[in-house]
């Protein structure tokens, strides 16, 4: 595998499994929680919302636009999201890992510098890989946030940067 391709896919996979680390064990009502309960623009995500999004997100960028597969996503379904455990956030993390990882070892170098049309907007495919770790970092942060709201500002413990390279 190229190398720039081998560090996309390790930062994905990194952020990938904090979040599955964040969400596992806990109970089905921690997951669907939200802090600011409203229904209409001031409304804030639980964690299973965000999981899903995650997951939703990454399938999109790299099978939709990426690999140019068939349009499968739905992702209004992802911000509706009520889960009964966290198993079904856990394997939906599963399949894209999968996913994402079966399409990136396959993926050429010369494709990194290429351009797919997305919602009226030309991006290339680094910018794509890009946008994932970006996106995911983001929400994996939100995640957090929630987290230690639920909690009453105590943390999940997590591992520094040097401690996951």
């Amino acid at each position: 595998m190229h190398p720039e391709l081998s560090h996309y896919l390790h930062m994905i996979a990194d952020l990938r499994t904090q979040v599955n680390d964040l969400i596992s064990d806990l109970p089905a009502v921690v997951l669907n929680w939200r802090p600011l309960p409203q229904v209409d623009e001031h409304a804030t995500n639980s964690l299973a919302v965000l999981s899903a999004h995650i997951a939703g997100a990454e399938h999109f960028w790299v099978a939709e636009v990426i690999a140019r597969q068939p349009a499968s996503r739905d992702r209004e379904a992802e911000f509706a999201l009520v889960v009964e455990d966290g198993s079904v956030l856990q394997q939906r993390l599963h399949d894209v890992a999968t996913e994402t990882h079966g399409i990136l070892t396959a993926l050429p170098p010369a494709v990194l510098d290429e351009t797919r049309e997305v919602h009226g907007h030309t991006v290339s495919v680094r910018w794509s890989l890009l946008h994932v770790i970006d996106h995911t970092a983001l929400h994996l942060g939100h995640m957090q946030i929630t987290y230690q709201l639920w909690m009453h500002g105590r943390a999940r413990p997590s591992p520094r940067w040097f401690q996951r390279v």
